[in-house]
């Protein structure tokens, strides 16, 4: 553990954590929670299974055709979010306790429990992408403060190496707040995306079980003579 210690106090990325502050420190503990999150989120959207729906497709498919069970059969007890969402729109529509009013709405509130965990840990890259550049422009400031009274207090004797390289130090956290900044914006960003796309397959679905839900079965072709 000693020499792991030695090693990591030695490191440049070490250093110049320590030389940027207090706000540096923020920083990097704000990059790490922008990992843990993104790594998070990212399992919980395969959970969710946002990246599937063969299971869904085929219940349609089957629930237009008028195979009213096979297309229960297609969908029942899978985890993902799309056949959820199938299951209750076609366990509504063949219950006889739900009319089309209750049917659309239990199926909404299946839905939106989707959505609402499909978004979960967006808020924090959100605040993430806003506050750490914010802590960089902090640290770069108060670095020129200290820098600046440094300047000051060393009147005609100041020593311009000094100086640029206080400065060089503040303009460090900007630098790295930046660098937390950008990978959260841009995760946030696709997280929304595919959240986005998830609402607009649910509505699809649900929509098409119902709409095909009413209309009578469709004969088959070429249908044997009795």
């Amino acid at each position: 553990m000693t020499e792991l210690g030695t090693t990591l106090a030695a490191s440049p990325l070490f250093g110049m954590i320590r030389d940027g502050g207090w706000t540096m420190w923020l920083i990097a503990a704000l990059s790490v929670i922008t990992l843990a999150v993104v790594l998070w989120k990212l399992w919980s959207l395969w959970r969710l299974g946002v990246w599937g729906g063969s299971h869904s497709r085929r219940a349609i498919r089957l629930w237009g055709d008028g195979q009213r069970r096979a297309a229960m059969d297609a969908v029942r007890g899978r985890p993902s979010a799309r056949a959820r969402v199938a299951q209750a729109a076609i366990g509504t529509s063949l219950d006889p306790r739900f009319d089309d009013a209750a049917a659309r709405e239990e199926t909404a509130r299946v839905a939106r429990q989707a959505l609402y965990r499909s978004r979960t840990g967006l808020r924090a890259l959100e605040l993430i992408a806003t506050i750490a550049p914010l802590l960089g422009l902090l640290g770069t400031v108060l670095g020129m403060i200290s820098a600046f009274q440094v300047l000051q207090s060393s009147g005609n004797q100041a020593d311009p190496a000094d100086l640029a390289g206080g400065i060089w130090v503040a303009l460090l956290t900007t630098a790295a707040g930046m660098a937390v900044a950008i990978p959260a914006g841009v995760a946030l960003s696709w997280f929304e995306s595919i959240a986005d796309r998830l609402q607009s397959d649910l509505e699809d679905l649900a929509t098409r079980i119902f709409v095909a839900g009413q209309e009578p079965a469709r004969p088959r072709l070429f249908e044997a003579a009795e």
